[in-house]
């Protein structure tokens, strides 16, 4: 059984499942680090919640600013049990446009490396004090890419095989990485969704299953549970059979604010 979690860093906390994290854990008395690039809307959450917590307004693009705000809840507050990088973005691309180059950009860089820069400051900590959760928040897009998606699809595959070679050379420090993959939560990034979304799950009730996941320590989980049957049979289509069936598929709107 895993120890009593009393602090909890989070990034993207502002809104969707960080915020729906954030409640579920204040609500248990969880000191919080809430990262986000909405300070106002962090300090506004903040001050809603029970307990004492801190709110950082950075971009996790921003590794030095992200290392002075782990340094600041570490010095306050000690070392976190459980570090969640949360923080990404979306928005439907295509190769094809120029115009697309920078939006490619942007969604590697905030959700794969704002997950390693959101990491790096805790790992030797928590490897020096044998415990805690590293957890990355992935996606059910990562298993296959999508069409119109190929930026975001990209950067939840490139961060499930990153959590799991961080995993890996954390193997038997006590310090256990957990990968979660989400199929759709409702959040203010699936509201701009024009297509259908099966096994549509409310983001409180998420964050919920989040956390027993998190407590548990397992190395990776998609939620809801349906999804992760979808997820076991995307991997199984044979390529002919994946591209007629998703060629027709639903795109996100391009263009979207980042």
């Amino acid at each position: 059984m895993s120890p009593p979690v009393s602090r909890v860093f989070i990034t993207g906390a502002s809104s969707g499942i960080g915020e729906a994290l954030a409640r579920h854990y204040a609500a248990r008395g969880v000191t919080l680090g809430l990262v986000g690039r909405r300070v106002t809307v962090l300090e506004a959450l903040a001050a809603s919640l029970p307990g004492e917590h801190a709110v950082y307004g950075l971009d996790v693009a921003d590794s030095v600013a992200l290392g002075d705000a782990a340094a600041d809840f570490m010095a306050r507050f000690g070392l976190p049990d459980v570090v969640i990088a949360n923080a990404g973005v979306s928005v439907g691309t295509l190769t094809e446009m120029a115009d697309d180059l920078a939006a490619f950009e942007r969604v590697l860089r905030t959700n794969v490396l704002g997950m390693v820069a959101t990491f790096q400051p805790f790992v030797a900590p928590l490897r020096g004090a044998g415990r805690g959760r590293l957890v990355g928040i992935a996606s059910v897009a990562g298993i296959r890419g999508l069409p119109g998606a190929g930026a975001y699809s990209a950067s939840k595959a490139a961060v499930i095989a990153y959590l799991e070679s961080l995993r890996v050379e954390l193997h038997g420090t006590g310090v256990r990485v957990v990968t979660i993959a989400p199929g759709y939560i409702e959040t203010p990034m699936t509201a701009v969704n024009s297509y259908p979304m099966p096994f549509l799950l409310p983001a409180d009730r998420a964050a919920a299953r989040f956390a027993r996941a998190i407590e548990a320590g397992v190395s990776y989980t998609v939620i809801p549970w349906q999804m992760g049957v979808v997820a076991r049979l995307l991997r199984l289509l044979p390529n002919p059979v994946f591209d007629r069936i998703f060629a027709r598929a639903g795109r996100k709107p391009r263009g979207l604010p980042l």
